[in-house]
């Protein structure tokens, strides 16, 4: 039994107890606490001998208030201001960093996402999604999987109507999602929170103090604050995670050639996967997954020696096991003549070369996974890294946190439809029960690949590479995968 699927029977058995005691009595049960947490500036609880902050005035008490502003917390106040249903409430979005003036640069940054079709949609009813084209996206029409240890590969083919993904830069989502934030929208930068105060149910409401003493009431708090939340840690709910002993190395890469350059590569090494991402004819953006070990190593490379590194774990073969070949050889001929139809989804396109990695563009940060059990209390909800933490091999995490969105939004309309309290935790469970339906499945799966491709053990090795060589060949089941994967 693979040992990532403990992640799935823990949270899963998590919801089922909270399901079963919210659902006892025909009604929900509402969380019986009141929690007042105060941070100092590292994060770490802190006493304070100041006395207790003024009461909020009716001025500084909004319908809605976002902790957090990057793209999920910005793509969450662009739906509230321009849902029409909510268009007549106050929403402020908190953000703790300055605000600073961005110009498109005609270097890539290297930090990007894989922006898939339910995230342009998204973004297409905010009004977003052509000013993201305006600035700079590359479709993705085709991906390839394929790994080191056998011959064994899976393709997931786009067009140019749908594409299976599009790769933008976070700084161009983020400017186009501010750009575009209504007027009525109100966004304070500088603004560090010190504490939460949570009420037990909606008899009263969240009051939230600020670094400068300032205090503030809403009807909801949406923690949008990353995966070390503030509002996640006040809410005091169970969070199920652990850290990899893995780092992700990004960077922007120059090929040895203008091409048309549509397809995602994925290499599943020992030591993890690297993806070569389009950007351009002639730029892609690296994501490699590696042990802390090897990053450092990595790191520590010239420009020059990085590059021939790279183009290593691209392109060389690792001495494989003649018994396991041999299987795997005469499965692929046995689904061939099973399924002759799908022969076409065996074809192996090469990857390209990168001629150099651009300077000072290498990074690297820690790999982890953590879920909350809970991503709603009575006027608090969360969203993004502040609900959910997954690995980047398949490139959903950002794509989570813009779903959170979406299925947020629905359920704040349909409270208003119905004249219900936004911060009535019986209307907000409705949002948990559908997005941890998603977003559990999609990280037991990712965990489990993980798992699965970090062992050279050959009765794994030859275990995946016959699953993965029968579902590259059976449609129904890759139009699965990807209809799950968009969301």
């Amino acid at each position: 039994m693979l040992p990532s699927l403990g992640i799935g029977r823990l949270i899963k058995s998590s919801i089922r107890h909270v399901s079963r005691k919210r659902r006892g009595g025909g009604g929900v049960v509402l969380f019986s606490r009141c929690l007042c947490v105060r941070t100092g500036d590292n994060g770490s609880d802190a006493e304070s001998t100041t006395p207790p902050p003024p009461p909020p005035t009716a001025a500084d008490h909004y319908d809605v208030v976002i902790s957090g502003g990057g793209m999920v917390g910005f793509a969450m106040a662009s739906a509230l201001g321009k849902s029409a249903r909510l268009s007549d409430r106050r929403v402020l979005l908190l953000e703790g960093g300055a605000e600073r003036v961005w110009d498109l640069s005609p270097d890539y940054s290297n930090r990007v996402c894989a922006l898939n079709p339910t995230t342009q949609h998204l973004f297409t009813s905010l009004g977003v999604w052509q000013r993201i084209l305006d600035m700079r996206a590359q479709p993705v029409k085709r991906m390839q999987v394929w790994e080191a240890c056998s011959e064994a590969m899976i393709t997931f083919e786009g067009d140019e109507e749908r594409p299976v993904a599009h790769m933008v830069e976070n700084d161009v989502t983020l400017q186009a999602l501010k750009s575009l934030i209504p007027s009525h929208v109100q966004v304070e930068y500088n603004s560090r929170v010190s504490g939460y105060q949570l009420p037990q149910d909606t008899s009263s409401t969240v009051t939230i103090t600020l670094k400068n003493g300032r205090t503030i009431s809403t009807d909801l708090l949406i923690g949008a604050d990353g995966v070390r939340s503030g509002v996640r840690a006040a809410m005091g709910v169970q969070y199920l995670g652990w850290e990899y002993d893995q780092m992700g190395i990004v960077a922007t890469l120059e090929l040895s050639e203008p091409t048309d350059n549509t397809v995602a590569w994925q290499r599943f090494l020992p030591t993890g996967p690297v993806a070569l991402l389009p950007l351009s004819e002639d730029k892609s953006s690296l994501v490699w997954s590696t042990t802390k070990e090897t990053a450092q190593h990595l790191l520590s490379l010239s420009d020059e020696d990085f590059t021939d590194a790279l183009n290593r774990a691209i392109w060389d073969d690792k001495p494989r096991d003649a018994r396991l070949e041999s299987v795997h050889k005469g499965w692929l001929k046995l689904l061939e003549t099973v399924l002759p139809w799908t022969n076409e989804g065996v074809v192996r396109q090469l990857p390209p070369s990168v001629t150099r990695v651009m300077a000072s563009s290498r990074a690297s940060f820690p790999l982890g996974l953590g879920h909350a059990v809970h991503y709603v209390a009575p006027r608090v909800a969360l969203i993004g890294d502040a609900a959910h933490r997954i690995h980047p091999l398949a490139g959903q995490g950002v794509n989570l946190g813009f779903g959170d969105v979406a299925t947020l939004l629905e359920t704040l309309e349909k409270a208003v439809l119905l004249g219900a309290d936004i911060g009535d935790e019986r209307m907000l469970y409705e949002y948990e029960r559908g997005r941890q339906r998603h977003n559990v499945a999609t990280m037991t799966s990712v965990e489990a690949l993980y798992r699965l491709y970090t062992s050279e053990a050959p009765p794994l090795v030859l275990l995946r590479s016959l699953g993965l060589s029968a579902v590259n060949l059976i449609t129904p089941v890759k139009e699965r995968i990807m209809s799950h994967a968009n969301g």
